[in-house]
Protein backbone atom coordinates (compact mmCIF):
# COMPACT_ATOMS: atom_id res chain seq x y z
CA UNK A 1 0.00 0.00 0.00
CA UNK A 2 2.10 2.57 -1.26
CA UNK A 3 5.63 3.68 0.64
CA UNK A 4 5.72 2.40 3.89
CA UNK A 5 6.38 5.75 5.66
CA UNK A 6 3.58 7.74 7.93
CA UNK A 7 1.75 10.13 5.84
CA UNK A 8 2.55 13.31 7.90
CA UNK A 9 1.27 16.81 6.45
CA UNK A 10 4.32 18.44 5.89
CA UNK A 11 5.02 22.43 6.41
CA UNK A 12 3.02 25.00 4.35
CA UNK A 13 5.97 26.83 4.22
CA UNK A 14 8.22 24.06 2.80
CA UNK A 15 6.20 24.33 -0.34
CA UNK A 16 5.33 20.90 0.20
CA UNK A 17 1.57 19.66 0.91
CA UNK A 18 -0.60 15.95 1.43
CA UNK A 19 -3.70 15.59 -0.07
CA UNK A 20 -5.78 12.90 -2.00
CA UNK A 21 -5.42 13.63 -6.03
CA UNK A 22 -8.27 13.27 -7.65
CA UNK A 23 -7.64 10.71 -11.47
CA UNK A 24 -7.53 11.41 -14.49
CA UNK A 25 -8.54 14.90 -13.37
CA UNK A 26 -7.29 18.37 -12.92
CA UNK A 27 -9.63 19.51 -10.60
CA UNK A 28 -11.51 18.24 -7.39
CA UNK A 29 -8.31 17.60 -5.17
CA UNK A 30 -8.86 17.48 -1.46
CA UNK A 31 -5.87 18.91 0.61
CA UNK A 32 -5.40 17.41 3.86
CA UNK A 33 -4.30 20.17 6.52
CA UNK A 34 -2.58 19.26 9.77
CA UNK A 35 -4.24 19.22 12.62
CA UNK A 36 -7.97 19.58 11.00
CA UNK A 37 -10.22 16.61 10.51
CA UNK A 38 -11.26 16.43 6.83
CA UNK A 39 -15.14 14.76 6.15
CA UNK A 40 -16.51 14.04 2.98
CA UNK A 41 -20.22 13.55 1.72
CA UNK A 42 -22.96 15.33 0.11
CA UNK A 43 -24.60 16.83 3.32
CA UNK A 44 -24.01 20.80 4.09
CA UNK A 45 -21.87 19.93 7.49
CA UNK A 46 -18.54 18.30 5.99
CA UNK A 47 -14.79 19.86 4.95
CA UNK A 48 -15.57 18.64 1.26
CA UNK A 49 -19.43 18.26 -0.28
CA UNK A 50 -19.49 16.18 -3.04
CA UNK A 51 -22.86 16.27 -5.74
CA UNK A 52 -22.85 13.30 -8.04
CA UNK A 53 -24.42 14.58 -11.25
CA UNK A 54 -24.40 11.36 -12.45
CA UNK A 55 -26.28 9.12 -9.75
CA UNK A 56 -27.31 11.73 -6.75
CA UNK A 57 -27.20 9.25 -3.88
CA UNK A 58 -23.73 7.87 -4.66
CA UNK A 59 -22.12 10.02 -1.88
CA UNK A 60 -23.63 9.56 1.49
CA UNK A 61 -24.70 12.74 3.78
CA UNK A 62 -21.45 12.06 5.90
CA UNK A 63 -19.39 9.52 3.88
CA UNK A 64 -16.48 9.04 5.29
CA UNK A 65 -13.54 11.02 7.68
CA UNK A 66 -10.21 11.78 6.93
CA UNK A 67 -7.99 12.77 10.62
CA UNK A 68 -5.06 12.12 12.14
CA UNK A 69 -4.31 9.83 14.66
CA UNK A 70 -1.89 10.99 18.14
CA UNK A 71 0.94 9.62 16.30
CA UNK A 72 0.26 12.09 13.42
CA UNK A 73 -0.49 9.69 10.98
CA UNK A 74 -3.69 9.91 8.51
CA UNK A 75 -6.30 7.86 8.76
CA UNK A 76 -9.70 6.98 6.85
CA UNK A 77 -13.43 5.52 8.58
CA UNK A 78 -16.34 4.69 6.65
CA UNK A 79 -18.90 6.62 8.38
CA UNK A 80 -21.81 4.01 7.67
CA UNK A 81 -21.82 5.15 4.09
CA UNK A 82 -24.40 3.28 1.38
CA UNK A 83 -21.68 2.96 -1.31
CA UNK A 84 -19.30 2.27 0.48
CA UNK A 85 -15.28 3.19 1.03
CA UNK A 86 -12.34 1.37 -0.99
CA UNK A 87 -8.36 1.34 0.37
CA UNK A 88 -6.49 -0.12 -2.83
CA UNK A 89 -9.39 -2.41 -4.23
CA UNK A 90 -10.56 -3.38 -0.77
CA UNK A 91 -13.80 -2.30 0.71
CA UNK A 92 -13.78 -0.66 4.34
CA UNK A 93 -15.42 -2.24 7.47
CA UNK A 94 -17.73 0.74 9.08
CA UNK A 95 -16.62 2.88 11.65
CA UNK A 96 -13.40 1.05 11.46
CA UNK A 97 -9.83 3.24 11.37
CA UNK A 98 -7.54 2.31 8.92
CA UNK A 99 -4.60 4.32 8.19
CA UNK A 100 -3.08 5.39 4.43
CA UNK A 101 0.18 5.83 3.24
CA UNK A 102 1.73 7.66 0.25
CA UNK A 103 0.15 5.93 -3.03
CA UNK A 104 -2.49 4.70 -2.30
CA UNK A 105 -5.75 4.15 -3.94
CA UNK A 106 -9.19 5.40 -2.46
CA UNK A 107 -12.24 4.95 -4.03
CA UNK A 108 -15.52 6.59 -2.81
CA UNK A 109 -19.04 4.60 -4.10
CA UNK A 110 -19.08 2.31 -7.03
CA UNK A 111 -18.76 2.29 -10.88
CA UNK A 112 -22.04 2.10 -12.55
CA UNK A 113 -23.41 -0.41 -14.46
CA UNK A 114 -22.28 0.76 -18.04
CA UNK A 115 -18.58 2.26 -16.59
CA UNK A 116 -15.60 0.67 -15.11
CA UNK A 117 -14.22 2.76 -12.91
CA UNK A 118 -16.22 4.40 -10.56
CA UNK A 119 -16.94 9.10 -10.10
CA UNK A 120 -14.85 9.31 -7.52
CA UNK A 121 -11.17 7.80 -7.42
CA UNK A 122 -8.45 9.40 -5.50
CA UNK A 123 -4.56 8.66 -5.05
CA UNK A 124 -3.25 9.63 -1.71
CA UNK A 125 -0.05 11.97 -3.13
CA UNK A 126 2.55 14.78 -1.44
CA UNK A 127 2.56 17.45 -4.37
CA UNK A 128 4.38 21.23 -4.30
CA UNK A 129 1.53 23.63 -2.62
CA UNK A 130 1.68 25.28 -6.22
CA UNK A 131 0.68 22.46 -8.10
CA UNK A 132 -1.96 21.64 -5.57
CA UNK A 133 -4.02 25.03 -4.72
CA UNK A 134 -5.38 25.48 -8.87
CA UNK A 135 -6.31 21.68 -8.40
CA UNK A 136 -7.92 21.99 -4.83
CA UNK A 137 -12.02 21.49 -4.46
CA UNK A 138 -13.73 23.86 -2.94
CA UNK A 139 -14.98 24.01 0.90
CA UNK A 140 -18.14 23.60 1.64
CA UNK A 141 -18.59 26.80 3.56
CA UNK A 142 -17.49 28.28 0.00
CA UNK A 143 -20.11 26.43 -1.83
CA UNK A 144 -23.28 27.39 0.62
CA UNK A 145 -23.80 30.77 -1.35
CA UNK A 146 -23.58 29.20 -5.07
CA UNK A 147 -25.92 25.93 -3.41
CA UNK A 148 -28.77 28.85 -2.36
CA UNK A 149 -28.59 30.13 -5.77
CA UNK A 150 -28.85 26.39 -7.70
CA UNK A 151 -31.96 25.88 -5.32
CA UNK A 152 -33.93 29.07 -6.19
CA UNK A 153 -33.14 27.94 -9.93
CA UNK A 154 -34.18 24.94 -9.39
CA UNK A 155 -37.76 26.25 -7.94
CA UNK A 156 -38.34 28.37 -10.99
CA UNK A 157 -37.33 25.56 -13.50
CA UNK A 158 -40.27 23.04 -11.86
CA UNK A 159 -42.48 26.32 -12.01
CA UNK A 160 -41.33 26.85 -15.46
CA UNK A 161 -42.24 23.26 -16.88
CA UNK A 162 -45.28 22.98 -14.76
CA UNK A 163 -46.54 26.10 -16.67
CA UNK A 164 -48.85 25.99 -19.55
CA UNK A 165 -45.79 26.91 -21.72
CA UNK A 166 -44.65 23.24 -21.83
CA UNK A 167 -45.31 21.28 -25.07
CA UNK A 168 -45.02 17.75 -25.56
CA UNK A 169 -45.01 16.06 -28.72
CA UNK A 170 -48.56 15.01 -28.71
CA UNK A 171 -48.83 16.69 -32.15
CA UNK A 172 -45.98 14.79 -33.83
CA UNK A 173 -47.65 12.09 -35.41
CA UNK A 174 -50.52 14.80 -37.14
CA UNK A 175 -47.50 16.87 -38.17
CA UNK A 176 -46.00 13.85 -40.13
CA UNK A 177 -49.48 12.67 -41.62
CA UNK A 178 -49.56 15.99 -43.25
CA UNK A 179 -47.26 14.91 -45.85
CA UNK A 180 -48.83 11.77 -48.00
CA UNK A 181 -47.57 10.27 -51.47
CA UNK A 182 -49.85 7.77 -53.45
CA UNK A 183 -47.31 5.95 -55.40
CA UNK A 184 -48.86 4.73 -59.10
CA UNK A 185 -47.37 1.49 -61.28
CA UNK A 186 -43.72 0.79 -60.27
CA UNK A 187 -40.97 0.79 -62.82
CA UNK A 188 -37.73 -0.96 -62.51
CA UNK A 189 -34.85 0.36 -63.82
CA UNK A 190 -31.70 -2.01 -64.70
CA UNK A 191 -29.23 0.75 -65.41
CA UNK A 192 -28.68 4.24 -66.11
CA UNK A 193 -31.29 5.25 -69.23
CA UNK A 194 -32.84 1.53 -69.14
CA UNK A 195 -36.16 0.93 -68.69
CA UNK A 196 -37.49 -2.63 -67.67
CA UNK A 197 -40.27 -4.74 -69.64
CA UNK A 198 -43.94 -2.99 -69.14
CA UNK A 199 -46.65 -5.44 -69.79
CA UNK A 200 -48.38 -4.06 -72.92
CA UNK A 201 -51.55 -3.77 -71.78
CA UNK A 202 -50.34 -0.73 -69.79
CA UNK A 203 -48.37 0.63 -72.81
CA UNK A 204 -49.83 3.14 -75.10
CA UNK A 205 -52.15 1.77 -77.79
CA UNK A 206 -49.50 3.10 -80.60
CA UNK A 207 -46.99 1.57 -79.14
CA UNK A 208 -49.20 -2.45 -78.98
CA UNK A 209 -49.90 -1.70 -82.75
CA UNK A 210 -46.33 -2.32 -84.04
CA UNK A 211 -47.05 -5.94 -83.04
CA UNK A 212 -47.96 -8.07 -85.92
CA UNK A 213 -51.07 -9.72 -86.43
CA UNK A 214 -50.38 -13.72 -85.22
CA UNK A 215 -53.65 -15.09 -86.41
CA UNK A 216 -52.85 -14.03 -90.04
CA UNK A 217 -50.47 -16.06 -92.12
CA UNK A 218 -48.48 -14.90 -95.34
CA UNK A 219 -46.23 -11.95 -94.98
CA UNK A 220 -46.87 -9.62 -92.64
CA UNK A 221 -49.48 -6.42 -92.98
CA UNK A 222 -48.25 -3.26 -92.04
CA UNK A 223 -50.79 -0.73 -91.42
CA UNK A 224 -49.40 2.61 -93.46
CA UNK A 225 -48.86 0.98 -96.27
CA UNK A 226 -50.08 2.31 -99.46
CA UNK A 227 -52.18 -0.38 -101.32
CA UNK A 228 -53.49 1.83 -104.31
CA UNK A 229 -49.97 2.43 -105.39
CA UNK A 230 -48.88 -1.11 -105.33
CA UNK A 231 -52.54 -2.32 -107.30
CA UNK A 232 -51.58 0.51 -110.14
CA UNK A 233 -47.77 -0.79 -110.08
CA UNK A 234 -49.26 -4.91 -110.29
CA UNK A 235 -51.64 -3.95 -113.45
CA UNK A 236 -49.04 -2.10 -115.14
CA UNK A 237 -46.69 -4.73 -114.87
CA UNK A 238 -49.46 -7.29 -115.83
CA UNK A 239 -50.29 -5.98 -118.77
CA UNK A 240 -46.70 -5.65 -119.75
CA UNK A 241 -46.57 -9.20 -119.18
CA UNK A 242 -49.81 -9.97 -121.32
CA UNK A 243 -48.46 -8.35 -124.76
CA UNK A 244 -45.03 -9.97 -124.59
CA UNK A 245 -46.81 -13.50 -124.04
CA UNK A 246 -49.30 -12.54 -126.87
CA UNK A 247 -46.22 -11.48 -129.19
CA UNK A 248 -44.74 -14.84 -127.90
CA UNK A 249 -47.70 -17.03 -129.02
CA UNK A 250 -47.81 -15.56 -132.67
CA UNK A 251 -44.17 -16.27 -132.83
CA UNK A 252 -44.96 -19.78 -131.72
CA UNK A 253 -48.12 -20.05 -134.62
CA UNK A 254 -45.34 -18.82 -137.33
CA UNK A 255 -42.54 -21.01 -136.47
CA UNK A 256 -45.12 -23.94 -136.54
CA UNK A 257 -46.26 -23.00 -140.24
CA UNK A 258 -42.83 -22.12 -141.42
CA UNK A 259 -42.13 -26.33 -140.07
CA UNK A 260 -44.96 -27.17 -141.99
CA UNK A 261 -43.67 -25.58 -145.10
CA UNK A 262 -40.99 -27.29 -144.91
CA UNK A 263 -42.08 -30.61 -144.49
CA UNK A 264 -44.02 -29.85 -147.72
CA UNK A 265 -41.35 -28.38 -149.48
CA UNK A 266 -39.30 -32.19 -148.34
CA UNK A 267 -41.80 -33.90 -149.59
CA UNK A 268 -41.99 -32.43 -152.68
CA UNK A 269 -38.75 -32.65 -153.33
CA UNK A 270 -38.31 -36.15 -152.29
CA UNK A 271 -41.18 -36.73 -154.96
CA UNK A 272 -39.45 -34.90 -157.92
CA UNK A 273 -36.78 -36.67 -157.40
CA UNK A 274 -38.53 -39.76 -157.12
CA UNK A 275 -40.18 -39.26 -160.60
CA UNK A 276 -37.44 -37.91 -162.95
CA UNK A 277 -34.31 -39.17 -161.32
CA UNK A 278 -32.77 -37.38 -164.98
CA UNK A 279 -35.26 -34.80 -164.93
CA UNK A 280 -34.30 -30.85 -165.26
CA UNK A 281 -31.30 -30.51 -162.76
CA UNK A 282 -32.27 -26.90 -162.62
CA UNK A 283 -35.69 -27.21 -161.19
CA UNK A 284 -34.23 -29.54 -158.38
CA UNK A 285 -31.38 -26.77 -157.58
CA UNK A 286 -34.08 -24.36 -157.64
CA UNK A 287 -36.25 -26.35 -155.28
CA UNK A 288 -33.03 -26.92 -152.45
CA UNK A 289 -32.77 -23.45 -152.53
CA UNK A 290 -36.32 -22.70 -151.49
CA UNK A 291 -35.56 -25.36 -149.11
CA UNK A 292 -32.49 -23.89 -147.48
CA UNK A 293 -33.97 -20.58 -147.40
CA UNK A 294 -36.94 -21.71 -145.78
CA UNK A 295 -34.45 -23.90 -143.23
CA UNK A 296 -32.27 -20.57 -142.62
CA UNK A 297 -35.61 -18.35 -142.27
CA UNK A 298 -36.73 -21.18 -139.35
CA UNK A 299 -33.26 -20.81 -137.52
CA UNK A 300 -33.53 -17.32 -137.61
CA UNK A 301 -37.21 -17.54 -136.29
CA UNK A 302 -35.86 -19.72 -133.25
CA UNK A 303 -33.28 -17.96 -132.45
CA UNK A 304 -35.28 -15.00 -132.68
CA UNK A 305 -37.89 -16.87 -130.28
CA UNK A 306 -34.97 -18.32 -128.04
CA UNK A 307 -34.19 -14.62 -127.70
CA UNK A 308 -37.37 -13.17 -126.58
CA UNK A 309 -37.96 -15.62 -124.43
CA UNK A 310 -35.10 -15.59 -122.36
CA UNK A 311 -35.50 -11.50 -122.39
CA UNK A 312 -38.75 -12.75 -120.97
CA UNK A 313 -37.76 -14.25 -118.45
CA UNK A 314 -35.14 -11.90 -117.54
CA UNK A 315 -37.92 -9.29 -116.77
CA UNK A 316 -40.08 -11.46 -115.42
CA UNK A 317 -37.11 -11.60 -112.46
CA UNK A 318 -36.36 -8.13 -112.75
CA UNK A 319 -40.32 -7.14 -111.93
CA UNK A 320 -40.41 -9.58 -109.26
CA UNK A 321 -37.20 -8.86 -107.33
CA UNK A 322 -38.43 -5.11 -107.98
CA UNK A 323 -41.39 -5.52 -105.89
CA UNK A 324 -39.97 -7.23 -103.19
CA UNK A 325 -37.36 -4.29 -102.77
CA UNK A 326 -40.19 -2.41 -103.07
CA UNK A 327 -41.68 -3.80 -100.50
CA UNK A 328 -38.89 -4.48 -98.40
CA UNK A 329 -38.29 -0.84 -98.27
CA UNK A 330 -41.68 0.78 -97.90
CA UNK A 331 -42.08 -2.31 -94.41
CA UNK A 332 -38.41 -0.14 -93.54
CA UNK A 333 -39.63 2.89 -94.12
CA UNK A 334 -43.04 2.18 -91.94
CA UNK A 335 -41.45 0.43 -89.33
CA UNK A 336 -38.70 3.34 -88.96
CA UNK A 337 -42.03 5.71 -88.24
CA UNK A 338 -43.02 3.78 -85.56
CA UNK A 339 -39.75 2.95 -83.93
CA UNK A 340 -39.80 7.07 -83.79
CA UNK A 341 -42.78 7.53 -82.67
CA UNK A 342 -42.35 4.94 -80.28
CA UNK A 343 -39.09 6.23 -78.83
CA UNK A 344 -40.82 9.56 -78.54
CA UNK A 345 -43.46 8.40 -76.58
CA UNK A 346 -40.88 6.04 -74.62
CA UNK A 347 -38.67 10.14 -73.88
CA UNK A 348 -42.15 11.42 -72.44
CA UNK A 349 -42.90 8.28 -70.33
CA UNK A 350 -38.82 8.62 -69.03
CA UNK A 351 -39.29 12.51 -68.84
CA UNK A 352 -42.64 11.36 -66.41
CA UNK A 353 -40.98 8.92 -64.16
CA UNK A 354 -38.08 11.48 -63.47
CA UNK A 355 -39.93 14.30 -62.42
CA UNK A 356 -42.40 11.23 -60.33
CA UNK A 357 -38.99 10.55 -59.08
CA UNK A 358 -37.69 14.06 -58.25
CA UNK A 359 -41.31 14.57 -56.03
CA UNK A 360 -41.01 11.44 -54.40
CA UNK A 361 -37.29 12.58 -53.42
CA UNK A 362 -38.40 15.74 -52.12
CA UNK A 363 -40.97 14.00 -49.90
CA UNK A 364 -38.78 12.12 -49.02
CA UNK A 365 -35.84 14.70 -48.13
CA UNK A 366 -39.60 16.37 -46.11
CA UNK A 367 -40.51 13.60 -43.58
CA UNK A 368 -36.27 13.02 -43.15
CA UNK A 369 -36.31 16.42 -41.63
CA UNK A 370 -39.70 16.06 -39.84
CA UNK A 371 -38.31 12.60 -38.53
CA UNK A 372 -35.04 14.53 -37.25
CA UNK A 373 -37.39 17.76 -35.63
CA UNK A 374 -39.17 14.63 -33.95
CA UNK A 375 -36.08 13.25 -32.84
CA UNK A 376 -34.79 16.35 -31.10
CA UNK A 377 -37.82 16.98 -29.89
CA UNK A 378 -38.02 13.96 -28.07
CA UNK A 379 -34.12 14.41 -26.75
CA UNK A 380 -34.87 17.42 -25.44
CA UNK A 381 -38.25 16.09 -23.15
CA UNK A 382 -36.01 13.13 -22.31
CA UNK A 383 -33.37 15.72 -21.18
CA UNK A 384 -36.24 17.64 -19.18
CA UNK A 385 -37.69 14.49 -17.98
CA UNK A 386 -33.93 13.34 -16.28
CA UNK A 387 -34.06 17.11 -15.13
CA UNK A 388 -37.00 16.58 -13.35
CA UNK A 389 -36.57 13.36 -11.98
CA UNK A 390 -32.71 14.20 -10.67
CA UNK A 391 -34.97 17.86 -8.60
CA UNK A 392 -37.41 14.84 -7.37
CA UNK A 393 -34.91 12.63 -6.13
CA UNK A 394 -32.82 15.66 -4.33
CA UNK A 395 -36.51 16.97 -3.05
CA UNK A 396 -37.27 13.39 -1.91
CA UNK A 397 -33.73 12.48 -0.29
CA UNK A 398 -33.53 15.95 1.72
CA UNK A 399 -37.32 15.69 2.74
CA UNK A 400 -37.78 12.02 3.38
CA UNK A 401 -35.35 11.18 5.66
CA UNK A 402 -34.92 11.43 9.31
CA UNK A 403 -31.83 14.29 10.40
CA UNK A 404 -31.33 11.72 13.39
CA UNK A 405 -30.19 8.98 11.62
CA UNK A 406 -29.88 10.35 8.13
CA UNK A 407 -32.04 7.43 6.83
CA UNK A 408 -35.54 6.99 4.91
CA UNK A 409 -37.93 7.34 7.72
CA UNK A 410 -39.01 3.85 8.97
CA UNK A 411 -42.44 4.38 10.50
CA UNK A 412 -42.79 7.82 10.05
CA UNK A 413 -43.84 9.89 13.45
CA UNK A 414 -45.24 13.98 12.96
CA UNK A 415 -44.93 16.16 15.94
CA UNK A 416 -47.49 18.58 17.26
CA UNK A 417 -44.74 20.87 15.44
CA UNK A 418 -45.09 19.55 11.90
CA UNK A 419 -41.57 18.12 11.90
CA UNK A 420 -41.09 14.25 11.17
CA UNK A 421 -38.77 11.52 13.02
CA UNK A 422 -38.22 7.86 12.62
CA UNK A 423 -40.65 6.48 15.78
CA UNK A 424 -37.50 4.93 17.02
CA UNK A 425 -35.47 7.71 16.83
CA UNK A 426 -37.90 10.00 18.54
CA UNK A 427 -38.40 7.72 21.22
CA UNK A 428 -34.86 7.35 21.82
CA UNK A 429 -34.34 11.43 21.68
CA UNK A 430 -36.85 11.74 24.35
CA UNK A 431 -34.94 9.18 26.85
CA UNK A 432 -32.96 12.77 26.96
CA UNK A 433 -34.94 15.43 26.05
CA UNK A 434 -39.14 16.07 25.54
CA UNK A 435 -38.11 18.99 22.84
CA UNK A 436 -37.96 18.94 19.31
CA UNK A 437 -35.02 18.76 17.31
CA UNK A 438 -35.10 21.19 14.90
CA UNK A 439 -37.36 23.72 16.57
CA UNK A 440 -36.30 22.76 19.81
CA UNK A 441 -40.38 23.14 20.80
CA UNK A 442 -41.67 21.18 23.68
CA UNK A 443 -43.56 18.01 21.87
CA UNK A 444 -47.08 17.23 23.02
CA UNK A 445 -47.92 14.94 20.67
CA UNK A 446 -46.92 12.03 17.91
CA UNK A 447 -48.99 10.91 15.21
CA UNK A 448 -48.12 8.11 12.73
CA UNK A 449 -48.07 9.24 9.15
CA UNK A 450 -48.84 6.39 6.63
CA UNK A 451 -48.26 8.44 3.77
CA UNK A 452 -45.02 9.48 3.79
CA UNK A 453 -44.04 5.18 5.30
CA UNK A 454 -46.15 4.41 1.58
CA UNK A 455 -44.54 6.72 -0.11
CA UNK A 456 -40.73 5.87 1.05
CA UNK A 457 -41.77 1.91 0.30
CA UNK A 458 -42.66 3.01 -3.30
CA UNK A 459 -39.80 4.81 -3.85
CA UNK A 460 -37.21 2.47 -2.04
CA UNK A 461 -38.85 -0.23 -4.41
CA UNK A 462 -37.41 1.59 -7.18
CA UNK A 463 -33.51 1.86 -6.08
CA UNK A 464 -30.89 -0.53 -5.89
CA UNK A 465 -30.94 -4.15 -4.10
CA UNK A 466 -28.50 -2.86 -1.78
CA UNK A 467 -30.38 0.12 -0.47
CA UNK A 468 -33.38 -2.41 0.03
CA UNK A 469 -31.55 -5.08 2.19
CA UNK A 470 -30.35 -1.91 4.23
CA UNK A 471 -33.63 -0.51 5.02
CA UNK A 472 -35.10 -4.43 6.07
CA UNK A 473 -31.70 -4.61 8.18
CA UNK A 474 -32.59 -1.63 9.76
CA UNK A 475 -35.88 -2.27 10.50
CA UNK A 476 -35.20 -5.97 12.31
CA UNK A 477 -31.84 -4.07 14.06
CA UNK A 478 -34.72 -1.83 15.48
CA UNK A 479 -37.91 -4.01 16.18
CA UNK A 480 -35.03 -6.05 18.17
CA UNK A 481 -34.22 -3.22 20.66
CA UNK A 482 -37.86 -2.43 21.19
CA UNK A 483 -38.46 -5.65 22.41
CA UNK A 484 -34.86 -6.26 24.07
Amino acid sequence: MGEPGFLVTGDRAGGRSWCLRRVGMSAGWLLLEDGREVTVGRGFGVTYQLVSKICPLMISRNHCVLKQNPEGQWTITDNKSLNGVWLNRQRLEPLRVYSIHKGDYIQLGVPLENKENAEYEYEVTEEDWATIYPCLSPKNDQMIEKNKGLRTKRKFSLDELEGPGAEGPSNLKSKINKVSYESGQSVKSQGKGEVASIPSENLNPKLAALEPNKKTTGPPIYPGFPKVTEAQQKASNSSASQSSLQLFKVTMSRILKLKIQMQEKQEAVRNVKKQTQKGNSKKIVKMEQELQDLQSQLCAEQAQQQARVEQLEKTFQEEEQHLQDLEIVQGEEDLKEQLAQALQEHRALMEELNRSKKDFEAIIQAKNKELEQTKEEKEKMQAQKEEVLSHMNDVLENELQCIICSEYFVEAVTLNCAHSFCSYCISEWMKRKIECPICRKNIESKTYSLVLDNCINKMVDNLSSEVKERRIVLIRERKAKRLS
